[in-house]
């Protein structure tokens, strides 16, 4: 989903994190076509094309202890990430490390086919509810759909128009303190 790269991709930067952006079966300098998934009043989302995500680092050549913590964005993706036991791997292995993972929206398929939800509270888009729960996750229902959930190094969000509060959650899990301030806007 286009909102749920590019926002935390480039929120994370504003932070001053350094962001590695992949995929599978990709290099750096290549690029993933996104979607925009909107929420225009039918039964469900809409989806538009998004914009080309151009990819900055390997797969192949993520090492979880160069990392505090791993984004998992929500989109189609994870229908067919969740099968990739590499990427499987890959997650266990940052929550076996001990860092923080944020996910949002239909990202926590790729979770639910890991041990990882188990005993966890967390929240996703509505249509991954079940899957969430089959994986023993204590779900929250993503009422507001902005919602986003804490549970120790797991962070989780319902869907892009949660963003403030997921980046929030997830760089106060990373240890960044920010003191908030008043602000105008023109």
């Amino acid at each position: 989903e286009d909102y749920e790269i590019m926002v935390p991709f480039q929120g994370l930067l504003s932070y001053g994190f350094q962001v590695d952006a992949v995929c599978p079966g990709k290099r750096a300098g290549e690029t993933c076509k996104t979607a925009i998934h909107d929420f225009e009043g039918d039964q469900t989302y809409s989806e538009k094309p998004g914009h080309n995500f151009a990819l900055n680092a390997n797969f192949d050549a993520v090492n979880v202890a160069e990392y505090q913590g791993l984004v998992i964005p929500g989109g189609r993706a994870p229908e067919y990430l969740a099968l990739d036991p590499k990427v499987l791997s890959l997650v266990e292995s940052f929550a076996a490390s001990g860092k923080v993972i944020a996910s949002i929206c239909h990202g926590q398929q790729i979770l639910a086919a890991t041990p990882l939800l188990r005993g966890k509270t967390c929240t996703a888009y509505p249509a991954v509810g079940p899957a969430c729960k089959l994986a023993g996750g204590n779900w929250v229902e993503p009422d507001p759909i902005d919602l986003a959930v804490t549970d120790g190094n797991l962070v989780t969000a319902a869907a892009w128009p949660g963003h403030p509060e997921f980046i929030r959650q997830f760089v106060a899990a990373l240890g960044v303190r920010v003191t908030a301030r008043s602000m105008a806007g023109v």
